[in-house]
């Protein structure tokens, strides 16, 4: 219990001052130093803030926000509410309190219902918990591994001491650099005597603040400030996920519940039907297109159809080769009683914007539904671990195939037949599809990926982290490894020429070469003394470099151009 507790503390610490922080950060700043109405505006009065204010705000935001992320899901799920209500709920409290620092006549109407309480300035002067209530109900952090196991264990209902502990800890990591905010505008309303002389523009500064808070949540302003901030603790969250020892205990991919515990009955890519228990539900998705009016799609909906679940992301190479046979089948089975979802599981930060995957599934021609897992909740809660990773669910709702990775498609394609059958006897089925398997056989380069976070094949001789701006090539570069030359900007998922084109050599074994790149600029990729150039604009996507028909090995230099970043290069 003691070392999921740290797991939780540390995993709430560092997404507490990760770029996620930073929309509610203003609106805690002013929490801290806001004095009531009929406070002292004069410069040598002493400032009407209680001590306890902004331990009672971030104590606020603690219990909301244990409380939603734990058994909100389940509640709200039980009074067949939306689940967003709650969000829209602290919404509405967070511009009531906003207006009631403008309006002190509303303020005292906020505070009547509060008058039993004796400090009855719960909202905006000292007690401050209604507002940390409100801002635990929309406050958002990033994801990772603690709060995926978190999601899933409270929209599951699996909800033990385990699960208490690792949120409640979680939490309090989370909100100690908020506390240290709120405690820093404290100080400033008690010590700078420009706060303390012009409180009333103060008051009015912070309802406006939080007001803008509220309206920008609406719209989803703050996730369009993050992706403008590098995200600084991307390596800290990447050490924190991969630790064995954390996904050990938080047994994060293969989280057991009794609504998924038979899904390991099931042989990954049997040749036969089998059944592994009924299938688990799809949750925590943050967004569906390809739905009538984007609604979302219950499982329990689709009883007396064959459900393909199809876990994928769009710059994935192993799933850019696996998604044609999906649209294929879509196409050829939808009319008979086939329904495929795509849960779109991102792997890159990128990956998690809609327009972005909506660009994506629109060229791979996807035109069945997809849900967007940014949380992972859905990947986690159907215990799997790959890219692609395909789940076949009979007419009755029961998992009877599990296909993990590429390939065996007319095995896939033979069940799926099989399950049309069973669910109407008298169906007329077409021909098979034929599209060609284009699975990598031999010895193929892995994935290679080019930011500090995730590289494993640098062969270079400097040390490759964003300390190191200058390399060059070594006399000697081993097999499936990659060279950086000249100057470079290395960030955590990505790296970019600093000043001038620079040079990627890279030793490899494939088919196909592909490379994940997104800015403004000009790529010019040599093989064998023949130069290719091609112009790379807009936002991340894979570009091909080499295609043949036998796998081969050799060395290909690559030269971009400034402007241009560089994520990984993958390999068929």
């Amino acid at each position: 219990m003691l070392s999921l507790a740290l797991i939780g503390f540390f995993g709430g610490l560092i997404t507490g001052i990760s770029p996620c922080i930073l929309p509610v950060l203003p609106v805690i700043f002013f929490s801290g130093g806001v004095q009531g109405a009929g406070a002292p505006t004069d410069a040598a009065a002493p400032a009407r803030v209680s001590r306890w204010r902004p331990f009672l705000v971030i104590g606020g935001l603690v219990v909301s926000f244990s409380l939603f992320t734990l058994i909100g899901s389940l509640l709200l799920t039980l009074l067949h509410l939306p689940q967003d209500v709650l969000r829209w709920a602290g919404l509405i409290v967070l511009v009531l309190i906003g207006v009631g620092l403008i309006v002190p006549r509303f303020e005292a109407i906020l505070e009547k219902p509060f008058s039993w309480i004796p400090q009855r300035n719960v909202g905006t002067e000292r007690g401050g918990f209604l507002l940390g209530l409100a801002l635990g109900a929309v406050y958002v952090p990033c994801a990772g591994p603690v709060l995926a196991a978190i999601t899933v264990a409270g929209s599951t209902g699996r909800i033990g001491p385990e699960t208490v502990v690792l949120t409640v800890t979680f939490a309090l990591g989370a909100a100690i650099p908020l506390l240290v905010f709120a405690l820093a505008g404290r100080r400033v309303a008690q010590r700078v005597k420009a706060f303390r002389k012009h409180q009333r523009g103060i008051r009015i500064a912070g309802g406006v603040v939080m007001i803008a808070l509220a309206i920008g949540l609406v719209f989803n302003v703050p996730q369009l400030l993050q992706r403008l901030i590098p995200d600084y603790t991307s390596a800290l969250q990447d050490q924190f996920s991969n630790s064995k020892q954390i996904s050990s205990a938080l047994d994060l991919g293969g989280l057991v519940t009794d609504e998924n515990k038979e899904l390991s009955t099931c042989t990954n890519g049997a040749a036969e039907l089998q059944s592994c228990g009924q299938a688990p539900s799809i949750r925590g998705i943050q967004q569906w297109f390809n739905t009538p009016g984007n609604q979302p799609v219950s499982l329990t909906a689709q009883k007396g159809k064959v459900v393909l679940v199809d876990f994928w992301a769009y710059s994935c190479i192993n799933c850019q080769r696996s998604i044609p046979h999906v649209v294929a089948w879509n196409e050829a089975y939808r009319k008979l009683g086939l329904q495929v979802i795509g849960v779109h599981a991102p792997e890159y930060a990128f990956e998690k914007e809609p327009r972005n995957v909506e660009a994506g599934a629109a060229n791979f021609g996807i035109t069945y539904p997809v849900a967007l897992d940014n949380n992972l909740s859905t990947w986690t809660n159907y215990r799997n671990r790959y890219w692609p990773a395909h789940y076949l669910i009979d007419a009755s709702g029961a998992v009877r195939h599990i296909k993990f990775g590429e390939g065996d498609y007319g095995v896939t394609e033979k069940l799926i037949r099989e399950l049309l059958v069973q669910a109407n006897p008298g169906v007329q089925l077409p021909p098979t599809t034929d599209v060609t398997d284009v699975t990598p056989t031999g010895e193929v380069t892995p994935e290679t990926f080019l930011g500090t976070t995730k590289q494993a094949n640098f062969g270079g001789t400097e040390k490759y982290s964003a300390a190191t701006g200058t390399f060059g090539m070594p006399k000697k570069q081993p097999a499936d490894s990659f060279a950086l030359d000249g100057g470079w900007t290395l960030g955590t998922q990505s790296i970019t020429p600093t000043g001038a084109p620079a040079d990627i050599t890279l030793r490899y074994s494939a088919r196909e070469v592909r490379m994940v790149l997104s800015g403004s600029g000009t790529v010019t990729y040599s093989v064998n003394g023949r130069s290719t150039s091609f112009p790379v604009s807009g936002t991340p996507n894979s570009y091909p470099l080499l295609s043949g028909k036998n796998l081969a090995s050799g060395t290909l230099k690559v030269t971009v151009s400034p402007g241009v970043e560089a994520f990984s290069f993958t390999f068929g």
